[in-house]
């Protein structure tokens, strides 16, 4: 059964940065990305990535603070997140999946999801 490791999160405080990393154990995936969940909240998709790296998605709340990366051996997506704020506090959840940009409703293998805190 596929597999997506995730890496990263913590606690931080406002403005701060962070990293997460996510790898899967086979290079079959077309689009990887995060989502995530806060309290109460539905799950909702924040970035993807393709393949190649041409096709890049982030939601509105996201743009221009957060990152998406790919490395060349297509296992690994990262999220940098810069200038981090309170309401960016979820559990951050990989995904991977064969379509464009990923919805939730079709990826096919997400990652055990890890918890990043912003405190005010």
């Amino acid at each position: 059964q596929a597999q997506l490791t995730e890496s990263g999160g913590g606690l931080v405080q406002t403005g701060d940065s962070l990293g997460l990393t996510c790898t899967a154990d086979t290079d079959y995936w077309y689009t990887m990305g995060w989502f995530r969940q806060a309290p109460g909240k539905e799950r909702e998709r924040i970035a993807a990535i393709n393949r190649s790296g041409g096709l890049v998605y982030y939601r509105d709340s996201v743009k221009g603070r957060f990152t998406i990366s790919r490395d060349s051996a297509k296992t690994t997506v990262a999220l940098q997140m810069n200038s981090l704020k309170p309401e960016d506090t979820a559990v951050y959840f990989c995904a991977a999946g064969t379509d464009w940009p990923l919805m939730s409703y079709s990826v096919a293998v997400w990652g055990q999801g890890t918890l990043v805190a912003v405190s005010s």
